[in-house]
């Protein structure tokens, strides 16, 4: 299994990725104890001149990362006719221990280098590097995180054996079964509408209420990014629970993951880049509010973070258009 082309591409990625991201990480550190953009000291030049390098190839690396997420998932559906019992991504990741959680972990490395990002572009905007501290701070966090994933990736690809009888959606979402999984297909589907629409509602609203506000409301848009990861929370549990369904117009099939298939139009992609991307603009600008504006961006800076916040919400938007769309040429009928 391991020397199936995708696999491999997924490997070589994760061992580049890995290793401009260690060796990224020990210039951060340096950065982090000796950046003093006022000093001209020759350890300055030396760091403000290796940036240029080290921030090109982490943009590369970590661009990457974002699209090996999608190939990840849609490989393991791809190669769910090699396993008995698998007939869609979520048998091929039970294949075993590592799958789920290499999963998980390439959704926390999909955020945390999306926010590095936006984070390192609105940086690049400033002639003094303003946030180059808080950027290369972010990225010995990053770092850690994202040799994790690359070592569970590598073992679940290496112990993935064809002679495994693997358990599927239809024995995991189901609300009879045990495990997070069951509980997630278990919730009551009005429950969960009303929670994602009201949840969306406190969103729209707060974004609408930060554009409006004259002030510099460092407060309130540091508040959008937990407020961006709670309807991103919402909205999984929703789909699980609910949208899945009305898709499938099916009562008692709940797979987040089928969504994703051509039966279906593709529209899980539809539902979830858009959750996805909005999620981590709302991360970057919770993040950004957190931090001092600083003195070479005093006009820019704001207008960056209510930029994040703005495509934040649009995108939130569009992913509830779907959503009722999803639900709108149903035949399915839950209530009523």
């Amino acid at each position: 299994m391991i020397f199936h082309t995708p696999i491999l591409a997924m490997i070589l990625a994760s061992v580049i990725t890995s290793i401009i991201v260690l060796w990224s990480a020990f210039f951060a550190l340096k950065v982090v104890r000796h950046w003093d953009i006022t000093s001209g000291h020759a350890r300055q030049l030396t760091l403000e001149k290796r940036t240029y390098l080290v921030t090109t190839a982490l943009k590369f690396v970590l661009a990457l990362e974002l699209f090996s997420l999608i190939l990840f998932v849609t490989n393991a559906d791809q190669m769910a006719p090699m396993f008995t019992g698998a007939m869609c991504a979520v048998g091929v990741l039970n294949v075993n221990e590592y799958g789920m959680p290499a999963l998980l972990l390439k959704l926390a490395v999909f955020f945390g280098a999306s926010v590095w990002l936006i984070l390192n572009h609105a940086d690049e905007q400033g002639r003094d590097y303003p946030l180059a501290k808080h950027k290369y701070a972010l990225l010995t966090i990053l770092a850690p995180l994202v040799l994790i994933t690359s070592l569970i990736q590598f073992l679940y690809f290496y112990n993935l054996h064809a002679d495994v009888i693997t358990s599927c959606c239809s024995r995991l979402f189901v609300p009879e079964g045990k495990g997070l999984q069951a509980s997630l297909s278990a919730m009551d589907p009005m429950s969960a509408l009303y929670m994602l629409f009201i949840s969306f509602g406190l969103l729209v609203l707060l974004a609408f209420w930060l554009r409006g506000s004259k002030r510099n409301n460092r407060f309130g848009r540091a508040l959008f990014g937990p407020v961006a990861i709670g309807f991103f929370t919402v909205a999984i549990i929703a789909i699980t629970s609910v949208i899945s369904s009305y898709i499938y117009e099916q009562p008692h099939h709940h797979c987040p993951f089928d969504i994703l298939k051509w039966q279906y139009g593709y529209i899980g992609f539809a539902l979830y880049i858009p959750l996805f991307t909005g999620t981590a603009f709302g991360l970057a600008a919770g993040l950004m509010s957190l931090f001092p504006t600083p003195s070479s961006l005093l006009e820019a800076y704001p207008r960056m973070i209510a930029r994040n916040i703005t495509i934040s919400a649009v995108l939130m938007t569009i992913f509830m258009a779907f959503i009722l769309l999803a639900i709108g040429r149903s035949h399915l009928i839950l209530f009523g």
